[in-house]
């Protein structure tokens, strides 16, 4: 048995040479399964919870092909890879609902720092408790998974100095958010918040991981990370997932790798030593990915993001191969060899590419994949 799995995933509309365009209220007017995001160049869609690996990804891939048939009978439109605006854009925001009123806040307060692209990953913990401790060990790693994902070097037709330049100017919200060390914390934290204003509403916890269920923070039942950039390749994200799963089984089968008994640093300050490492790790994270020198969480010694990730790799592997997921954590190796989507990208720059070339032939390669993929997988499962 695997845990239940699902994604949200954001990504941009826009024409073939990489400019982003504004469909939003189309789609969602035409097609079911997709939702708006405040601004309209951005669409959502959620997979339902699979515990199979094999049916996630055509639940990721399926959504897609739907959506670019329909972009392509629309006017010649497409998807677009990328956390960012890459080519432009970033100057104004072109709001989905006009009369949203918690639209219109996030306008005037972040303005379009919010409008990027990401992948959520939910994982299914039914027991709060359990899920709180998974949180914890989530939060202190989180930056590993945005290491892998990385995908946003380009902002305006630039480079940024960021790999993930997503997740480098994004509004973490509130701006500091504790290690949880019960369910009731956890609780009585996000009430404060609410009664402080901090928090608009229990959507408005904009951190790496957080807690997520039907009730928040009430009624709990997994864990969602939403750290990383936008994964275009499925079986990429599928892999950044299985890694993710197999440390969740690890931690479950030792309760003692939670942050908060395993770290070395002095107890009387652990919780916020541990946060403070952790979010100087995502910072560095988002300007280096996985080149980044972070600082481990067990005793605070510097070590290289590829190599904490090798390690990791290497530790929860016989575990994923024992619940039988193996095959689809192995592309995180082919992640660490050949660089994640930022640093392909900007291995392109590199190489006298203009963003818009680089960008264009991104949108190329995607939808080819996903061809590949709808008719050598997804075809097969249904026969």
């Amino acid at each position: 048995m695997l845990l239940s799995k699902g994604f949200e995933v954001e990504m941009y509309t826009g024409t073939p040479l990489g400019d982003s365009v504004g469909l939003a209220d189309k789609i969602v007017a035409d097609l079911d399964g997709f939702v708006t995001e405040p601004d309209s160049r951005n669409v959502e869609y959620t997979t339902a919870p699979f515990f199979s690996y094999d049916r996630l990804l055509c639940a990721l891939v399926s959504p897609r092909v739907k959506l670019r048939a329909y972009l392509e009978r629309l006017g010649n439109y497409t998807i677009i890879p990328g956390s960012t605006l890459s080519l432009g854009g970033s100057d104004r925001f072109y709001r989905s609902d006009p009369k949203n009123p918690y639209h219109a806040y996030i306008q005037e307060t972040y303005g379009t720092k919010v409008v990027t692209a990401s992948i959520h990953i939910n994982i299914g913990i039914s027991d709060p408790e359990l899920l709180m401790r998974a949180c914890r060990l989530v939060r202190v790693e989180a930056p590993l998974y945005l290491a892998l994902s990385a995908s946003s070097p380009f902002l305006d037709g630039h480079t940024t100095g960021y790999h993930s330049t997503r997740w480098g100017l994004f509004p973490k919200t509130p701006a500091h958010v504790p290690l949880f060390e019960s369910h009731t914390h956890f609780i009585r934290w996000t009430e404060a918040q609410l009664a402080a204003g901090t928090m608009k509403n229990v959507r408005h916890l904009w951190s790496s991981v957080r807690p997520n269920g039907n009730r928040r923070p009430y009624d709990l039942n997994r864990l969602e990370m939403r750290i990383c950039d936008l994964i275009v390749d499925p079986l990429g994200l599928l892999a950044v997932t299985a890694l993710l799963e197999a440390r969740l089984w690890q931690l479950m089968a030792d309760p003692s790798l939670d942050p908060l008994e395993k770290s070395t640093l002095p107890a009387s300050t652990r919780a916020e030593d541990l946060v403070a490492l952790a979010d100087a790790n995502e910072k560095a994270a988002a300007r280096q990915s996985l080149d980044a020198e972070l600082r481990h969480w067990q005793d605070g010694k510097p070590i290289l993001a590829r190599d904490w990730v090798a390690q990791l790799y290497d530790e929860v592997r016989p575990l994923a191969k024992q619940r039988g997921f193996s095959c689809f954590l192995s592309p995180v190796q082919k992640i660490l060899s050949e660089g994640n989507t930022a640093q392909q990208w900007l291995k392109k720059i590199n190489q006298n590419l203009d963003t818009r070339t680089i960008i264009v032939q991104a949108i190329q390669a995607m939808a080819e994949q996903e061809r590949e993929l709808e008719d050598k997988l997804c075809q097969q499962l249904v026969a």
